[in-house]
């Protein structure tokens, strides 16, 4: 019933023009437009939709966001997204590519029409047979596409003559118009990736803060006009025009342990290290300095980290060497230049170091960070931090410092309760927390392999410290397909088993009793899936360790990608970190609840929707949410609580950091030259990714 309502909520935007997106309307005001670059812009609309929840049926609205193509001349667009100056610099291949499918309107018949390609030969070249007028089947003349508009359509061709012809034909039958008389029609989603450039100036310019948000959801409401909408009158639906009131809670935030035994409260969901050092600071006595940029100043750098490393209680030695690159590589590719460097590194170094330091030339897809990492990681077996530092400060330090400690086996801080150990439920018994994602290629690459990353904790009773296992599967597959992997009668190679492995190490030989698991990235259609089939496999993968071995699972989904979002009634700023709301707007029947669990410094806190699938622990509301709230303190790489909890964000760190080992254009390459060979999966052959050194797999490389 809620989804009938829903397609009557998809009519109405329809009958007022806008462009669909699922549950997401966009009408056509250029107000709602922003320029995100590369003929790209991005189009603000409302997202609509009915949903079931404890305070009966309820409208669900909010901000939402796409992308369209540039409407306009279609030699503009092309110039504007390849970002060059003339017509005459286009690439066309990329062009066609570009403008499939896209739909355009002619100066000619302002008839809508839909690009099926380009013309093979330029304007003033490519010729059709045009019939006479009354004439017989085979009377007329071979004419070229730019004099029968000069002739005929009274159109002289002056822009693109030089240029293929857009074709809106069939195969067979192509149909030609020049390029300066097409106009791209506004409303067209752009569905390719964007680039980092793009993608920050769309979540900057997509912001609003909390009282801006709510007025223009309150406009968006009226201009619907559903009370005029006669199917949702007949369905005996009125909506009320304010929003609905819920009561939430804020919980305290968890008490901190850092070094030399001090406790410290954070406020508003942030702390800082000044005038405290690290509970579990390391020391770092054999590291070197690898420079592929010229801007950096080195010596800076190493006096600052000796002096913030001090401070914080990390012993850092002075580096055995700075290895800078030769001028000469740096025009080469990515992975030579990485392998010269390391042959170089080689010859001066006595033996491998604990940590490299590496300097990388550009701050956002560095092309060397992908096979730095690989190298390093999968076959050297060394620990490597990456930095491009805009600018050294202090803090910036500092936050790589929490990183290399991290990195290297130290922590940064404790949560008091797993420090004495008092944690409900989790304490008491051996427990093993896992989180689990999974991350996709680029929209519109389905040739390129999902990363399934799995991360767990350990050294009970540490809900702290975590290792990752990744694996690579069929694209676009949400479900992990490799959590239990029998490949004999005695031998697994899934994901889990290595994970138990490592909790039974690290644990004082003791296997855990208790499974904690935090997923994320599924939408509800897909929890039954997760229950009978992800859970199912790392039950199996339970009893192929141990037969009689029986733990016991709770199971957690986390969705960010949602659009439930919460004001304060009583101030215009966003909600206080650790606001809770499990009652009213929350399913009617299952257990689940929201959780802002972070400061919200700009634009609207997005709350976490937590729903608790499975409980065989018998956790009460209030300690569940609580163990929630605390896992949101535990992110060693910041010095603030994060939006979800630690265990998801390391597995999203995780699978994206692994992602970069293959460059998925040149597939057949890697899969072979590492000897993982191929897993078929659903019919698709998917290359394993290389298997990361003994000395670093057990660390947090991820952070």
């Amino acid at each position: 019933a809620v989804r009938v309502l829903d397609i009557i909520l998809r009519q109405n935007a329809a009958k007022q023009g806008c462009l669909l997106v699922r549950q997401s309307f966009f009408h056509n005001n250029p107000r709602n437009f922003a320029e995100l670059g590369a003929g790209v812009l991005g189009c603000r609309g409302f997202h609509s939709s009915f949903r079931a929840t404890q305070g009966g049926l309820s409208l669900n609205m909010d901000v939402s966001t796409t992308m369209i193509v540039k409407p306009g001349p279609v030699l503009n667009f092309l110039m504007e997204n390849q970002n060059v100056k003339t017509p005459y610099q286009i690439d066309w291949i990329k062009a066609k590519r570009m403008l499939k499918n896209l739909r355009i309107t002619t100066y000619s018949s302002k008839m809508e029409y839909k690009i099926t390609g380009l013309s093979d030969k330029p304007c003033k070249e490519q010729r059709f047979f045009l019939k006479t007028k009354k004439g017989q089947d085979g009377d007329g003349e071979e004419i070229t596409v730019s004099n029968y508009f000069a002739q005929y359509k009274h159109l002289p061709v002056r822009d693109s003559a030089d240029f293929p012809c857009i074709n809106v034909g069939k195969p067979k039958s192509p149909s030609y118009f020049p390029l300066e008389l097409c106009n791209l029609i506004s409303l067209q989603r752009y569905t390719k990736a964007l680039s980092s450039m793009q993608r920050a100036s769309l979540v900057e310019k997509s912001r609003q803060k909390p009282q801006e948000r709510m007025s223009v959801l309150r406009d968006a409401l009226k201009t619907s006009k559903y009370d005029a909408d006669l199917m949702l009158r007949s369905s005996g639906i009125s909506i009320g025009a304010d929003f609905v009131q819920v009561e939430g809670r804020v919980l305290s935030a968890p008490k901190l342990k850092v070094g030399e035994g001090q406790d410290f409260f954070p406020r508003n969901g942030r702390w800082n290290f000044n005038n405290k050092k690290l509970i579990q600071p390391v020391k770092i006595e054999r590291w070197a300095i690898v420079n592929f940029s010229a801007r950096c100043d080195t010596r800076y750098l190493v006096n600052n980290m000796l002096k913030c490393g001090e401070m914080k209680g990390i012993v850092i030695n002075d580096p055995f060497f700075v290895f800078e690159e030769n001028n000469q590589n740096r025009r080469d590719p990515a992975p030579v230049r990485v392998d010269k460097m390391i042959e170089y590194i080689k010859s001066k170094l006595p033996g491998p170091p604990e940590l490299l330091l590496c300097i990388l030339p550009e701050r956002k897809n560095s092309d060397i960070y992908g096979p730095w990492k690989r190298r390093n990681l999968s076959e050297l077996g060394i620990v490597t931090q990456c930095i491009a530092p805009a600018k050294l400060n202090d803090q910036y330090i500092t936050n790589v410092l929490l990183k290399i400690n991290a990195k290297l086996g130290g922590m940064n801080s404790l949560l008091q309760v797993e420090h004495s150990p008092s944690i409900p439920l989790v304490s008491k018994c051996p427990t093993l927390i896992l989180g689990m994602d999974v991350s996709h290629g680029s929209p519109g690459r389905s040739d390129v392999p999902s990363i399934a990353a799995v991360v767990s904790s350990r050294n009970w009773p540490l809900i702290s410290r975590y290792r990752a296992a990744v694996r690579t599967q069929s694209p676009k597959v949400e479900m992990i397909a490799s959590l239990f992997k029998p490949v004999s009668d005695k031998e697994d190679a899934g994901i889990i088993r290595e994970l138990l492995l490592d909790f039974y190490a690290t644990s004082n030989s003791r296997k855990p009793d208790q499974i904690i698991i935090f997923r994320d990235g599924v939408s509800e259609s897909q929890f039954n899936q997760v229950l009978n089939v992800e859970l199912d496999q790392i039950i199996q993968a339970c009893k192929f360790l141990d037969e009689s071995w029986s733990p016991k699972f709770t199971v957690i989904v986390a969705q960010k990608n949602h659009h439930t979002k919460f004001f304060q009634t009583s101030s215009t700023e966003n909600v206080p970190a650790g606001t809770i709301i499990d009652n009213k707007v929350c399913h009617p029947k299952n257990n689940d609840f929201y959780l802002c669990s972070h400061a919200g410094m700009i634009g609207t806190t997005r709350p976490t929707h937590y729903h608790v699938l499975y409980d065989e622990l018998g956790f009460s509301a209030d300690d569940l949410q609580e163990l929630v709230h605390s896992l949101s303190y535990v992110y060693q790489r910041s010095t603030t609580a994060i939006s979800v909890v630690a265990p998801i964000c390391y597995a999203h760190l995780a699978a994206a950091q692994i992602s970069q080992f293959i460059k998925f254009d040149d597939m057949s390459e890697t899969s072979s030259s590492h000897g993982g060979g191929v897993t078929v999966a659903g019919g698709v052959a998917v290359p394993e990714l290389p298997r990361l050194h003994a000395n670093v797999i057990n660390s947090m490389f991820f952070c």
